[in-house]
Order: structure tokens, then sequence, then C-alpha cells
């Protein structure tokens, strides 16, 4: 190795260590900051400090006194991507979908984010609908037949499931004006004829 190889890899390992300083000092005022505003809340448990370490090839290793990586969620509890979002749909099993469903060679990580929170809308609101139309046929559970009135008396659902069959859910019951009897012009009518 070369001397201005050798002196550019400890400018770099230099670079990295005072780069960590510059960011535990800020992270360190941040904090002293958060805590004079903000007195009223709890301050974090000493554990949860990261020290970090650097070591010769530059790169930067961060870990906790309690020995968990740096970064991750504090107490050690897993937090599901749908329970961070918010979301009762499975944010992962979502992503694993996407990524094995030949849609695209990459997928972000804001994408099953997103289709987890429109489907669950979509499915919300059918099924407040749904359930509408049980309570209006005094039934408890939800059939076929009130998700098909749910979705085909809602204008912007039965637009969207405009192509779609749904088996055992019956037609939505509808009489055209013209095929009713008119009941003043069949009365006047009729009696003229039983008196001829």
């Amino acid at each position: 190795m070369r001397k201005g190889q050798e002196n550019h890899k400890i400018s770099l390992c230099s670079a990295t260590v005072w780069s960590v300083v510059c960011y535990s000092t800020f992270v360190d005022s941040v904090r002293s900051s958060f805590a004079s505003h903000h007195h009223h809340l709890r301050p974090l448990p000493p554990s949860t400090h990261t020290t970090t370490t650097t070591t010769m090839s530059g790169k930067v290793s961060g870990k906790s006194k309690s020995g968990k990586a740096a970064g991750s969620g504090g107490d050690g509890k897993a937090q599901s991507r749908s329970s961070k979002a918010g979301l009762q749909f499975p944010v992962g099993r979502i992503h694993r979908l996407l990524k094995k469903g030949n849609y695209a060679q990459r997928v972000g990580a804001g994408a099953p984010v997103y289709l987890a929170a429109v489907l669950e809308y979509l499915a919300a609101e059918i099924l407040e609908l749904a359930g509408n139309a049980a309570r209006d046929n005094k039934k408890h559970r939800i059939v076929p037949r009130h998700l098909q009135l749910a979705i085909r008396n809602d204008e912007e659902l039965g637009k969207l499931l405009g192509n779609v069959v749904i088996s055992q859910g019956g037609v939505v019951p509808h009489i055209d004006p013209s095929l009713l009897p008119t009941a003043t012009g069949k009365k006047g009518k009729g009696a003229a004829s039983q008196e001829a």
C-alpha cells in the first residue's frame, strides 16, 4: 500500500470519527434542549443511549448498552409495520405479495403501506354499508345479499364494482314506473266500459 493511500484511509477514518462525534454532540444538545422545554415528560432511561464505535476500515457500528442494535424499537418489543401505520391490514404480507407478484422489479417501502390503507378503507366502507343493510332487514349476520344491496345502492361503489358478480347476491329490486298501473286512469276506463 502506498503512503498516499494510507493517509487517505486515515483521513477517511478520522472524518468518520469526526462525523460521529458531531452527530452525538448534536443529539445530546437536542435532547437537553427538549428536556428543558418539556420537563413534564419523563426522560429516556440510560439503557437506551447508544454508543458508537468506528473500526479501522471506517465502518460505524452502533450498539446500545442493552446489546440491541441502534435504531431498533425501545423496550425490545417488535412493532409491526401495520401497527406503526395504525392499520389493521397486513403491510408485511402485502409487501411480500407485491414483490413476488412480478408487478415491478423493485417495490418501495411506502407502497405496501399505501395499498394496505386503501384496501382497509374500501373494506370498512363496504362493511359499514352492508351492516346497515343487514340491520334494515333485521338480521345480525351479513350475508352476500346485504353486500349486493350495499354496493349497488351506493353510486361510487356501484361504479367501481359495476362488472363484478356477487354470488348469491340476487338483484336490486326495481320496477320501471311505466309498468306500474295508474290508479286514476284505470278506474275511469273500467267504470265506463261496465256501464256500456
